[in-house]
């Protein structure tokens, strides 16, 4: 049997303190911040909590609920006016698809039609308000998930938290949000959140890297999903080493998938994601996400010295998201592959002297824009031809731009080329001779 979305496949006792604690915020229609290092897994649990059928029955309990995902992935543009159409779109698509009454789903077509129509920012504000009263009037919680929240960040002000503040208070506070971020609300916006109500992040749970328990679900779910053929030991190998990681674990999965049949002994494993491009990739925007201080704090846990009191203060983003965790009256690192990197001086790519000595990565990123040459390569499209396996998985901005910014510094150093970014859009590769 075949499922749309992976995550219903898995047993409803997945991450079951997360769970059991996100059903009572809702219930109580409090607001939650979900925080944690970057590509730790939200998604993925959110994916299973919005789409888990036996979940949704038992969450609804005596109220009905209607969950509205609003992931900013979907961004045409990463400004304010798409951010308002994409919400009103994804509140009539919840409409839609939950069997409200035609009536009411006609009016919230009616409204979401008029908005984008007028392009207006204070029309489309009102009429997700007026959508969602209409919601609430057939006696209905929404509950707003706005996933990958971080893409919208740069373009925030405190007139926009305000305006979300103000679906709360225009619909009696009968409507709850659920972000996610990596560092939470107060650190992605500080100098505007601050002057804003704290309501909208009255509540912050952060997601560490996963459980034992909860990997092994993830991983027996895409082993079975891709027919993958892989020992019990290498499949406990492969937990260790990824240390409750969600991406290292679905990219080591890609990683074995693309073998196609050959057997790989668990002591092979490590060196196999060590050098694989992808593996480097992902821990280096682990790592851009942090300060230096975070940074300087990660390597003297990992060789072995022991944090001052001030130094564990100042470690505590590290701490609350899962970077580190109490071990032997000291600190340990989430995972093995990802403390091997860290101590890798050659994660970032390095310069090769003229000549244009590309990583595979690289090499279909300038091969795609080649073919292309003075035409605007939209980010669709490249995720498409330079991350084929990973596209149902998600392949961020920062992962986009930085491999850009690899090709680019390469580039420049032969003397051939240039990369030129096109705002909001994509990239176009021109002769520079």
């Amino acid at each position: 049997m075949e499922f749309e979305v992976i995550e219903q496949t898995y047993p409803e006792s997945f991450r079951q303190d997360l769970t059991d604690e996100l059903i009572s915020k809702i219930n109580k229609r409090q607001s939650v911040v979900f925080a944690g290092m970057r590509r730790v897994g939200i998604s993925n649990f959110l994916r299973f909590f919005l789409y888990h059928k036996k979940l949704t029955s038992k969450i609804l309990g005596d109220k009905k609920h209607l969950f509205i995902a609003v992931d900013l992935n979907d961004l045409t543009e990463r400004t304010l006016p798409s951010f308002w159409i994409l919400t009103l779109k994804r509140v009539l698509d919840s409409a839609e698809n939950t069997g409200f009454n035609p009536k009411t789903i006609k009016s919230i077509e009616k409204l979401f039609l008029d908005g984008i129509q007028s392009k207006d920012s204070f029309m489309l504000i009102e009429n997700i308000k007026m959508a969602l009263n209409k919601i609430i009037a057939e006696d209905v919680y929404p509950t707003i998930f706005f996933i990958r929240f971080d893409r919208i960040t740069e373009a925030a002000s405190a007139e926009f938290f305000a305006n979300l503040e103000g679906f709360k208070s225009s619909t009696h506070n009968k409507v709850s949000f659920v972000f996610t971020t990596s560092r939470g609300l107060n650190s992605v916006s500080p100098k505007v959140f601050s002057h804003t109500s704290l309501s909208l992040a009255e509540f912050e749970i952060f997601l560490k890297p996963a459980k034992p328990e909860d990997l092994k679900i993830i991983s027996g779910a895409y082993i079975k999903r891709f027919g993958l053929r892989i020992s019990t030991e290498a499949e406990n190998e492969l937990l260790k080493l990824t240390g409750g990681y969600v991406q290292y674990l679905q990219l080591a999965l890609i990683i074995l998938n693309e073998l196609e049949g050959k057997t790989i002994e668990p002591e092979e494993i490590e060196d196999l994601l060590l050098n694989d491009e992808r593996i480097r990739l992902q821990t280096e925007e682990l790592l851009d996400g942090l300060t230096s201080l975070e940074q300087e704090l990660l390597h003297k846990v990992s060789s072995k010295q022991k944090l001052t009191e001030k130094e564990i203060n100042e470690a505590k983003y590290l701490i609350d998201s899962g970077f580190i965790s109490p071990a032997n009256e000291g600190f340990k690192i989430f995972s093995p592959v990802f403390e091997t990197l860290l101590n890798n001086k050659n994660i970032k790519g390095e310069g090769n002297n003229g000549k244009l000595e590309l990583s595979k990565k690289e090499h279909l990123l300038f091969s795609y824009l080649k073919n292309r040459i003075d035409q605007v390569c939209e980010r669709e499209d490249i995720i498409e031809a330079v991350w084929p396996e990973e596209e149902a998985l998600g392949v961020t901005d920062w992962a986009i731009d930085r491999l850009v910014a690899r090709l680019r510094k390469k580039m420049k150093e032969e003397g051939k080329f240039e990369i030129v970014t096109v705002k909001t859009r994509g990239f176009k590769l021109i002769k520079t001779n």
